[in-house]
C-alpha cells in the first residue's frame, strides 16, 4: 500500500475568538451594551490572555463589539499581550450579528496576520462553526474563552482548523 501525505494548507490568519467576561446585570434604565465587566470578569478574562500570551500569541490587530463588556476585554487583552495599536470597533460583532457579516469585516483586514475579536454568544460559537465550514458544530463558548482558529483562504467561504480553546478553568 503507497501512502501519500498531504502537506498541510498554509495558514493565512490566524483567529483568536474572545468571548468578554463575566458582566454587571443590566442596570435599571439602561441598555444591555452599557454593561460592564465585574472585578471577576476582569480577572478571569487576564488569567486566559496571560495563558495565551505564554502560549506565543501575538496578535497584530485586536477588534472588538461596541458593547461596554467587549470593549472592556479587548482592553484588557490589549493591556496582557503589551499591544500598542488602536482596538478597532466592528459592529459586526455584537451579539446578533452574523458570521457572514464578521467574515466579510475580516476579509477586508487580509493583511492582518493574527486578529483577536473580542465579542458575545450567540455569534461566536456560530462563527466557529461558520469558520470551520461545519454549521452543525456546536461550540460552548465560556465567559472568557478563547479559541483559535486557522484561516487558510479568505475566499468568499472561509475554510479554518480549530487549534485550541482556553477557558478560565484551565487557570486555576
Amino acid at each position: 500500500m503507497v501512502m501519500i501525505r498531504l502537506a498541510p494548507a498554509q495558514t493565512l490568519m490566524e483567529l483568536y475568538l474572545f468571548r468578554h467576561g463575566i458582566a454587571e446585570d443590566v442596570p435599571a434604565g439602561r441598555s444591555d451594551s452599557s454593561r460592564a465587566l465585574t472585578p471577576e470578569g476582569r480577572e478571569r478574562a487576564a488569567a486566559v490572555v496571560r495563558m495565551a500570551r505564554n502560549a506565543g500569541v501575538k496578535p497584530s490587530l485586536i477588534a472588538s463589539s461596541p458593547y461596554v463588556r467587549a470593549v472592556q476585554t479587548a482592553e484588557i487583552a490589549a493591556k496582557e499581550f503589551n499591544w500598542k495599536g488602536d482596538l478597532l470597533s466592528l459592529p459586526s460583532l455584537v451579539p446578533h450579528g452574523t458570521p457572514q457579516g464578521v467574515w466579510s469585516d475580516i476579509r477586508d483586514l487580509r493583511d492582518e496576520p493574527a486578529i483577536l475579536l473580542a465579542g458575545h454568544e450567540p455569534l461566536l460559537s456560530e462563527l466557529a462553526a461558520y469558520l470551520l465550514n461545519s454549521p452543525s458544530l456546536m461550540v460552548d463558548m465560556k465567559k472568557s474563552a478563547m479559541l483559535r482558529i486557522d484561516v487558510a483562504s479568505l475566499g468568499p467561504a472561509p475554510g479554518g482548523v480549530l487549534r485550541w480553546m482556553l477557558t478560565p478553568a484551565l487557570t486555576r
